[in-house]
């Protein structure tokens, strides 16, 4: 974009250096524990009230300050991260956050860390220029956000008067073909699942493979079952009630492009799934639920030739409205056994939460596009949902409210690789959005 640099302020580079200088990998409770202690102080530092409510896991970090408005909008944000990987493939410490070429570099600077600094700093700078904000603000962010938010729900039922709020922004997204963040009114949901199959109480020799059932072939045979080489999953009754969009729907799709080539070289692929291209990758990108196998381990592993004793796989659904995970766990239990795999047992793992969808043509997701003018030079394009998931669902039945979410996310962003970046101009602007959208709130009648 031909915009102009837009300077990192000395207080936001300290509020993100600090944030990733405190390790938060996902399922490390003793360090996110820490980072919900970093975070908590740093909210504390530009006066929000601030709450870390316990829970079997990650504390629930929640902070709120009034404005001028009666209106109240909750920022959600997590803390937790990906782990970092091996050190040696890293330009830059992963926890020390580093600066160079316009791009800064620190595990968390695009999922997580980044977004919370961007916003925090916002606020501040606010209450600086105008003594105040224009309507009231709550942050909750949690330690397991990338996980499946295993204990929101738990820290919502257990406190509900923790939070109340009209509308809920998220920070999570891609960006269109012009580099401006997508402002999506929805999220996918989430369900992840262990298979697990056992052999012998111990490794056998591989010469019993003629005698003997391989756990890990049945691993094999199972997941074979349940999607095909097609791309098409199986499972009995799982696109049942799956609706495409609406004619409206359809026509915002139709106006999105993105950087197909910049994707392609970031992710150092040749093409897209069947060569799918323009609209048709929009749209299949927004609203096609998902079945991803992210694992397959056994016990032992290694290069010796044996029946191993144990196999394990992973599956991941992002679920798209309709779907409900507790309804496609039981198909997929009933599949399995009706496919001949009743030994194979499944595990559906902590976490997980239904679709979300707003209107795209509600008036809070309109505000938060039209906030995007002052910022990018245009609004920002709407889409009705995306290649994410986030826990909106759990915190609208909490209060009911509209939600949006937009992103910091390009496609060399590497939130699961080394060398995680963001652009500094990114984070600023991703503050300067939040700015604009509380001045417009906060103008809105209650």
């Amino acid at each position: 974009m031909s915009a102009p640099s837009l300077p990192m302020t000395e207080k936001l580079a300290q509020c993100l250096g600090a944030l990733c200088a405190q390790p938060t990998g996902t399922g490390q409770l003793d360090d996110l524990r820490a980072g919900a202690e970093v975070l908590a102080a740093q909210l504390r530092g530009i006066g929000m009230h601030v709450r870390a409510v316990p829970t079997a896991g990650a504390p629930v970090v929640v902070a709120q300050l009034a404005g001028r408005s009666s209106r109240t909008l909750l920022l959600y944000h997590h803390y937790d991260t990906s782990p970092p990987g091996p050190w040696r493939e890293w330009s830059h410490e992963p926890f020390q956050l580093a600066e160079r070429a316009g791009a800064l570099y620190a595990r968390g600077v695009v999922a997580g860390k980044g977004p919370l600094a961007a916003h925090i700093q916002a606020l501040h700078a606010i209450q600086l220029a105008e003594g105040g904000l224009p309507c009231g603000v709550v942050i909750i962010a949690e330690g397991h956000g990338m996980s499946g938010s295993q204990h929101l729900a738990e820290a919502l039922m257990e406190h509900p008067d923790l939070i109340r709020a009209d509308a809920c922004l998220a920070s999570q997204g891609e960006r269109d073909g012009q580099g401006a963040p997508l402002c999506y009114s929805g999220a996918k949901g989430f369900l992840q699942v262990r298979l697990h199959a056992r052999g012998g109480s111990y490794p056998l020799p591989s010469g019993m493979a003629s005698i003997l059932r391989n756990p890990l072939w049945r691993i094999a045979w199972a997941l074979g079952c349940i999607k095909g080489d097609d791309e098409d999953i199986r499972i009995a009754g799982f696109y049942d009630s799956v609706e495409g969009p609406t004619r409206a729907e359809n026509a915002q799709l139709r106006q999105i492009t993105i950087d197909e080539a910049g994707r392609l070289k970031a992710w150092q692929s040749s093409e897209f799934l069947f060569g799918m291209g323009g609209a048709a990758l929009v749209r299949a990108e927004s609203t096609l639920p998902t079945c991803n196998l992210s694992a397959i381990t056994c016990d032992p592993s290694g290069d010796v030739a044996l029946i191993p004793a144990s196999a394990t796989a992973i599956l991941d659904f992002q679920l798209v409205p309709n779907q409900q995970p507790e309804e496609i766990l039981g198909m997929l239990k009933s599949h399995l056994a009706e496919s001949g795999f009743s030994d194979v047992a499944l595990e559906r793992m902590p976490g997980g939460y239904p679709p979300a969808h707003t209107p795209p043509d509600t008036p809070f997701v309109q505000l938060v596009s039209d906030a995007g003018a002052a910022v990018y030079g245009a609004p920002l394009s709407t889409v009705p949902a995306g290649p994410l998931t986030l826990p909106l669902a759990i915190l609208a039945a909490h209060l009911g409210v509209p939600y949006a979410t937009v992103g910091l996310n390009r496609s060399d962003s590497a939130v699961h690789g080394p060398d995680e970046r963001v652009l500094v101009d990114d984070l600023a602007r991703h503050g300067l959005l939040l700015g604009e959208l509380l001045a417009a709130f906060g103008r809105e009648p209650s």
